[in-house]
């Protein structure tokens, strides 16, 4: 059955299909397909409602795209329920990072600005702003969760969340441009003189500094610079960004995806030093 769904969506005979482990956290089958001739595509199957909603969204985002930041669309086959099957070309050949060198970072920093500039894609809404600002006002409402992280002090969190409140309200975060939203090492590659970004089901329609200050963390966490030697971020997007990982990374596992708390909590490692710096906040261990 899944033979025959991957030659329908493809146009051309599957003789291998290779279960694809390495990348991505959500519970969405990944699998390397071989043709006839030789060749080798990539292939997502969603596998519960949630992922079968993104996936429908990304191949969407596919189908209007166009610019060599996005990989090659090759096909698609809809079930009409949980299982929708999108097909990319295969990018398991090309350099996915680590490691990370400037010329890489400005690579990525050079294909955001050009994603900015494309035309928005239908059914692409613009960013939720007072949900993404909100981090911290989750912090306030019941701190145990960022506190059981042993990252700072219940005296430190309550010193801190007057100024890092403030700050946030601040953020600018609404803009009229194009955004990916989840620019990560796991959602990009490099393939000769394309950078290309893959997973767009979380396109909206923003200030791209944003794309920029989400992007910083994960970077200097996998061993690139800090994120104030890379490029200057408004101290209140630092704030944004730091208050949305504290608000998740102590959370429970997310059914189905127990990497992404992890991921959190290593890119909160990276952003509450930042904005304890950009603010001019107490030192952590105070």
């Amino acid at each position: 059955m899944l033979t025959e769904r991957l030659t329908r969506a493809i146009g051309r005979p599957v003789v291998r299909v290779t279960p694809f482990t390495g990348r991505g956290y959500t519970p969405a089958r990944r699998m390397i397909v071989e043709l006839a001739d030789g060749s080798t595509v990539f292939a997502k199957q969603a596998t519960t409602k949630p992922t079968a909603k993104w996936l429908r969204t990304e191949f969407s985002n596919y189908r209007q795209l166009r610019g060599s930041f996005r990989p090659e669309l090759i096909g698609w086959d809809d079930d009409g329920g949980l299982e929708p099957i999108l097909v990319l070309e295969d990018l398991s050949h090309a350099l996915w990072p680590p490691p990370w060198t400037a010329e890489r970072i400005q690579r990525v920093l050079d294909t955001i600005a050009e994603i900015g500039r494309q035309p928005i894609p239908d059914g692409v809404e613009p960013l939720d702003a007072d949900w993404l600002r909100g981090g911290w006002r989750t912090v306030a409402e019941d701190p145990e969760p960022f506190l059981s992280l042993g990252m700072c002090t219940p005296a430190w969190l309550d010193r801190a969340l007057p100024t890092l409140l403030a700050a946030v309200e601040s953020a600018p975060l609404k803009g009229d441009q194009l955004l990916h939203l989840d620019v990560r090492s796991d959602n990009l590659c490099f393939d000769g003189d394309r950078t290309l970004f893959v997973d767009w089901n979380h396109a909206c329609v923003a200030n791209p500094e944003v794309e920029r200050a989400f992007f910083l963390p994960s970077m200097h966490a996998e061993g690139g610079p800090a994120p104030d030697e890379v490029t200057t971020i408004d101290p209140g997007l630092v704030g944004v960004v730091a208050g949305y990982f504290a608000s998740h990374a102590g959370l429970p596992p997310v059914p189905g995806a127990p990497g992404v708390r992890p991921i959190q909590r290593t890119q909160l490692e990276v952003a509450l030093p930042w904005v304890v710096k950009a603010l001019g906040l107490a030192p952590l261990g105070e």
